[in-house]
Protein backbone atom coordinates (compact mmCIF):
# COMPACT_ATOMS: atom_id res chain seq x y z
CA UNK A 1 0.00 0.00 0.00
CA UNK A 2 1.80 3.49 -1.10
CA UNK A 3 2.39 5.21 1.74
CA UNK A 4 2.19 2.79 4.26
CA UNK A 5 6.31 2.84 5.22
CA UNK A 6 5.77 4.44 8.09
CA UNK A 7 3.92 1.56 9.50
CA UNK A 8 7.28 -0.59 9.33
CA UNK A 9 8.80 1.56 11.99
CA UNK A 10 5.23 1.18 14.44
CA UNK A 11 5.09 -2.31 13.77
CA UNK A 12 9.33 -2.67 15.01
CA UNK A 13 8.33 -0.75 17.96
CA UNK A 14 4.98 -3.16 18.60
CA UNK A 15 7.43 -6.31 18.11
CA UNK A 16 10.27 -5.20 19.89
CA UNK A 17 8.10 -4.22 23.08
CA UNK A 18 6.33 -7.89 23.00
CA UNK A 19 9.49 -9.54 22.69
CA UNK A 20 10.98 -8.21 25.15
CA UNK A 21 7.69 -8.34 27.92
CA UNK A 22 7.81 -11.81 26.63
CA UNK A 23 11.69 -12.51 26.69
CA UNK A 24 11.84 -10.80 30.88
CA UNK A 25 8.55 -12.55 31.46
CA UNK A 26 8.68 -16.05 30.47
CA UNK A 27 6.79 -18.90 32.57
CA UNK A 28 6.43 -18.75 35.21
CA UNK A 29 5.10 -15.05 34.65
CA UNK A 30 5.42 -12.32 37.20
CA UNK A 31 3.94 -9.46 35.86
CA UNK A 32 0.76 -9.44 33.60
CA UNK A 33 -0.01 -7.19 30.78
CA UNK A 34 -3.52 -6.66 31.36
CA UNK A 35 -6.35 -5.27 29.66
CA UNK A 36 -4.83 -1.83 29.34
CA UNK A 37 -1.47 -3.17 27.45
CA UNK A 38 -3.16 -6.10 25.20
CA UNK A 39 -6.03 -3.72 24.11
CA UNK A 40 -3.64 -1.25 22.77
CA UNK A 41 -1.27 -3.58 21.32
CA UNK A 42 -4.47 -5.51 19.86
CA UNK A 43 -5.86 -1.42 18.23
CA UNK A 44 -2.33 -1.43 16.98
CA UNK A 45 -2.47 -4.72 15.00
CA UNK A 46 -5.76 -3.68 14.28
CA UNK A 47 -4.85 0.16 12.76
CA UNK A 48 -2.27 -1.30 10.85
CA UNK A 49 -4.62 -4.07 9.25
CA UNK A 50 -6.88 -1.63 8.15
CA UNK A 51 -3.99 0.96 7.02
CA UNK A 52 -2.67 -2.12 4.86
CA UNK A 53 -6.14 -3.55 3.71
CA UNK A 54 -5.72 -7.05 5.07
CA UNK A 55 -8.34 -7.34 7.66
CA UNK A 56 -9.32 -10.43 6.86
CA UNK A 57 -5.85 -11.75 6.88
CA UNK A 58 -5.87 -10.39 10.55
CA UNK A 59 -8.70 -12.40 11.08
CA UNK A 60 -7.49 -15.28 10.23
CA UNK A 61 -4.31 -14.55 11.61
CA UNK A 62 -5.95 -14.09 14.84
CA UNK A 63 -8.20 -16.90 15.00
CA UNK A 64 -6.96 -17.91 18.30
CA UNK A 65 -8.34 -14.67 19.82
CA UNK A 66 -11.08 -14.87 17.97
CA UNK A 67 -11.66 -18.35 19.02
CA UNK A 68 -11.14 -16.95 22.59
CA UNK A 69 -14.03 -14.67 22.01
CA UNK A 70 -16.30 -16.72 20.16
CA UNK A 71 -16.18 -19.49 23.16
CA UNK A 72 -17.16 -16.56 25.39
CA UNK A 73 -20.36 -15.32 23.55
CA UNK A 74 -20.87 -18.70 23.11
CA UNK A 75 -20.87 -19.59 26.34
CA UNK A 76 -23.48 -16.69 27.66
CA UNK A 77 -25.73 -17.52 24.35
CA UNK A 78 -26.22 -20.81 25.42
CA UNK A 79 -26.39 -20.40 29.45
CA UNK A 80 -29.55 -18.08 28.74
CA UNK A 81 -31.59 -20.47 26.13
CA UNK A 82 -30.58 -23.31 27.81
CA UNK A 83 -31.70 -22.27 30.83
CA UNK A 84 -28.57 -22.50 33.10
CA UNK A 85 -26.40 -25.15 31.22
CA UNK A 86 -23.29 -24.42 30.04
CA UNK A 87 -21.44 -25.26 26.31
CA UNK A 88 -17.73 -25.13 27.92
CA UNK A 89 -16.36 -26.00 31.79
CA UNK A 90 -15.58 -22.26 31.82
CA UNK A 91 -15.00 -19.22 29.22
CA UNK A 92 -13.32 -18.20 27.42
CA UNK A 93 -12.07 -21.60 25.88
CA UNK A 94 -8.47 -21.98 27.65
CA UNK A 95 -10.07 -22.14 30.96
CA UNK A 96 -12.21 -24.77 29.62
CA UNK A 97 -8.67 -26.79 28.91
CA UNK A 98 -6.91 -25.91 31.98
CA UNK A 99 -10.37 -26.96 34.24
CA UNK A 100 -9.51 -30.27 31.96
CA UNK A 101 -6.81 -31.09 33.91
CA UNK A 102 -4.28 -29.67 31.11
CA UNK A 103 -1.43 -27.63 32.85
CA UNK A 104 -1.75 -23.67 31.57
CA UNK A 105 1.65 -24.46 30.31
CA UNK A 106 0.77 -26.82 27.38
CA UNK A 107 -2.21 -24.53 27.03
CA UNK A 108 -0.70 -22.02 25.98
CA UNK A 109 2.07 -23.35 23.91
CA UNK A 110 -0.18 -25.05 22.15
CA UNK A 111 -2.17 -22.18 21.22
CA UNK A 112 1.28 -20.89 19.75
CA UNK A 113 1.64 -23.13 17.90
CA UNK A 114 -1.61 -23.03 16.28
CA UNK A 115 -1.19 -18.95 16.06
CA UNK A 116 2.29 -19.93 14.18
CA UNK A 117 0.14 -22.03 11.88
CA UNK A 118 -2.39 -19.57 11.22
CA UNK A 119 -0.20 -16.41 10.52
CA UNK A 120 1.66 -18.61 7.83
CA UNK A 121 -1.83 -19.34 6.25
CA UNK A 122 -2.58 -15.93 7.14
CA UNK A 123 0.42 -14.57 4.81
CA UNK A 124 -0.08 -17.23 2.15
CA UNK A 125 -3.66 -15.90 1.47
CA UNK A 126 -2.23 -12.30 1.65
CA UNK A 127 0.66 -13.23 -1.21
CA UNK A 128 -2.17 -14.80 -3.37
CA UNK A 129 -4.24 -11.44 -3.20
Amino acid sequence: VPGAGELVVFCAAMAGASLGFLWFNSFPATVFMGDTGSLALGGGIGLTAVATRSEFALLVAGGVFVTEAASVILQRRFFKMTGGRRLFRCAPLHHHFQFGEMHEAKVTVRFWIVTVLLALFSLALFKLR
